[in-house]
């Protein structure tokens, strides 16, 4: 059951990972994308995933499906910032002329390394920002990223290693899109997300850098439930754990983390009233962080040096009721 096997979407070769709960599957020929996860154990897809007929809306904005990587997330400004006395510009892709979600969109990895032993499996990519030159134009420092997925039992680790090849300082933030399906039945999820203030939004939706009151975001801390929810909202986690907390009415559920040295922010995205789906993503930076007037220390904003290497790990868990392992929201 501890295995990797191979399979298709669209005529691209995908990877599922399995074990006896999960099937995990990764598409690394366009973005790298954990485009499903499917629970063995409740027969149900626990995230969005695209459909066969959804190819072209894939293309546009792979960004909707799955757990797609953001390098960096959110806005900036214009798609303009300068950095250590060099200037970058992003391609303006949405309202406002503004850039959003990154430079990594359906890029082609390649498949490293992959480990089966008697605990889980393992698959391991990489993908060279130099080998794309549309990432290259807008982004000049060049970056090997590799990502690791290692399944075991009822739970995936995601393990990000970003190597900055070039000579100058260069900002970083990462950040990931994750959708989470609801099955239309808000009333039945609630929400604990540990955190301590909610960040002040201009009219083009774009951080001030200020933060505000959490209000009736407040009920994250205890648990939230779903049922008319509607938020693209961006929250500070503080000194609160990372850690967020996703359970149904009958105890079944996951638990979600990411590493607290760096991932300091997060979003929660209904896409309107939440009914299908619901988006928990973490952030490293503050979106528009080069831009910011404001400490690294606030903004996120991470410097990576040349020959660096900084190692990001989050981790996805599966919760089943009367395992003993859940925890009320």
């Amino acid at each position: 059951m501890k295995k990797v096997t191979k399979g298709q979407w669209n005529g691209y070769d995908t990877y599922i990972l399995h074990s006896r709960e999960l099937e995990v599957t990764l598409l690394p020929r366009l973005g790298n994308n954990v485009i499903r996860i499917w629970d063995n154990v409740q027969q149900r897809d626990v995230l969005r995933h695209p459909e066969e007929n959804e190819l072209d809306f894939y293309l546009q904005k792979p960004y909707h499906f799955g757990i797609p990587l953001l390098t960096p997330p959110g806005r900036i400004r214009r798609g303009k910032f300068t950095y250590a006395g060099q200037e970058y510009q992003f391609d303006r892709n949405t309202a406002n002329d503004n850039h959003i979600h990154g430079l990594h969109r359906t890029q082609s990895w390649c498949v490293s390394d992959i480990e089966e032993d008697d605990e889980g499996c393992t698959i391991t990519t990489e993908f060279k920002t130099s080998d794309d030159p549309n990432w290259i134009r807008q982004y000049p420092e060049p970056l090997k990223l590799e990502m690791t997925l290692r399944l075991q039992g009822t739970k995936l680790t995601q393990t990000f290693k970003i190597t900055h090849l070039g000579h100058n300082p260069a900002p970083f933030g990462l950040g990931l899109h994750t959708w989470f399906l609801i099955d239309g039945e808000p009333g039945r999820w609630n929400v604990k997300l540990p955190v301590t203030e909610l960040y002040e939004l201009d009219e083009e939706n774009i951080p001030t850098g200020k933060t505000a009151p959490l209000g009736s975001w407040d009920a994250l801390n205890t648990g939230m439930n779903l049922q008319g929810v509607n938020c693209d909202t961006m929250l500070r986690i503080g000194d609160k754990p990372v850690e967020a907390l996703m359970l149904r009415d009958d105890g079944y559920g996951l638990r979600y983390a990411a590493d607290p040295e760096y991932f300091k922010f997060w979003v929660i995205y209904s896409k309107g009233e939440a009914d299908q789906f619901f988006c928990i993503e973490p952030y490293t930076w503050l979106p528009d962080a080069p831009n910011l007037n404001l400490p690294a220390s606030e903004t996120g904003l991470i410097e990576l040096t040349p020959q660096q290497t900084l190692e990001l790990n989050l981790s996805l868990e599966m919760i089943y009721p009367n395992t003993g392992d859940e925890n009320e929201a």
